[in-house]
């Protein structure tokens, strides 16, 4: 099969003949119809993630057809169309991942190729209403969104939610399952066009980030303070949210791409009585809940752009430069 192998930090991955993989028990074999970038892919191409091995074929999101079964798998999965499950092995602890949680891409072979092997656990059944290009780019990013607002904060019917730094595939798809959820959404970047974007999604509203006391202005504007709030930055930005956060709110965050917080205001927290919640990808029961709610609310994944798999080295630099607007997607077979 034709797969990206990327074979050392800050290689370009290349497109080569390799290996197909056979399932084994209890496993299936995908026939990868499109897959889907994420930040880490990038990240560990440039050596900036732990557990770094080589030669790695990269990719967490994948959706794509089952062609053959491993021993002990369900005949019925044969021909079905599937989107999988990127994190395998969480544990027992619903609460946190166990020691032996691992993520699609490193350090297993993941879908940047025609062809992967995954257990057959870690597959869905595709929503009709999708496209192979689509399913691709709903499962690392839907799974975190969804255990960050669901989950995690537990986002009610009603509640005003902010999002930060829109545009990314995580928080566009908070946004849209966080509308679809009855929710008053707001968001911040610092591009206009995306923040005008993510009103045409539904969004009540935004502000740039770059705004002198931007919390101060967009609270007047939403009528109050964000009951949840959701970051994947972290940084030096980070005292913003406490202040646009309301009295009670959840501040939930799944990344730190401007670093650790350099220093945080304990006062704001404990006067206003917030809640700090760190959120990383999600369970099999985040994930199946996941699925289950983009198809009852017809929602669709933001696509910015599709490369074929031969351009994937093009499509890492354009998610290097973060300035896409969705999702990142390789077409991988007809």
């Amino acid at each position: 099969m034709q797969a990206l192998v990327l074979d050392g930090i800050k290689q370009p991955v290349q497109l080569r003949e390799v290996p197909t993989p056979s399932p084994g028990l209890g496993e299936v074999l995908v026939q990868l119809r499109a897959a889907a970038l994420n930040h880490r892919d990038v990240w560990i191409q440039k050596g900036q993630y732990a557990g770094l091995m080589f030669p790695i074929i990269l990719g967490s999101d994948g959706a794509g057809t089952v062609t053959e079964l491993g021993e002990g798998v369900d005949e019925s999965l044969r021909g079905q169309a599937v989107l999988i499950n990127p994190g395998h092995n969480w544990g027992n602890n619903p609460a946190a991942q166990g020691r032996d949680f691992s993520i699609l891409g490193l350090p297993h072979d993941g879908t940047f190729a025609e062809y992967v092997c995954v257990p057959a656990r870690y597959v869905q059944l595709k929503p009709a209403h999708l496209s192979f290009e689509q399913a691709a780019a709903l499962p690392l990013g839907g799974v975190t969104a969804y255990r960050a607002l669901f989950t995690r904060a537990a986002l009610q019917a009603g509640e005003r939610v902010l999002i930060s730094g829109v545009g990314g595939g995580v928080a566009l798809l908070a946004l849209q399952m966080a509308v679809a959820a009855g929710a008053e959404v707001w968001v911040t970047s610092g591009s206009e066009e995306k923040i005008a974007k993510a009103i045409a999604l539904g969004a009540k509203g935004g502000i740039s980030y770059k705004t002198e006391k931007w919390p101060a202005t967009l609270s007047k504007q939403a009528g109050g303070g964000f009951d949840v709030v959701v970051d994947s930055a972290a940084g030096p930005g980070f005292g913003d949210l406490l202040d646009a956060a309301t009295p009670g709110g959840r501040i939930v965050f799944y990344g730190a791409t401007n670093g650790d917080v350099p220093e945080l205001a304990a006062r704001k927290v404990f006067w206003k009585q917030l809640s700090l919640l760190g959120c990383t990808m999600g369970t099999e029961q985040d994930f199946t809940a996941m699925v289950r709610f983009f198809k009852e609310h017809q929602l669709v994944p933001v696509v910015d752009e599709t490369f074929p798999l031969a351009e994937g080295e093009a499509a890492l630099r354009r998610m290097e430069e973060a300035l896409q607007f969705g999702k990142l997607v390789l077409k991988i077979s007809a």
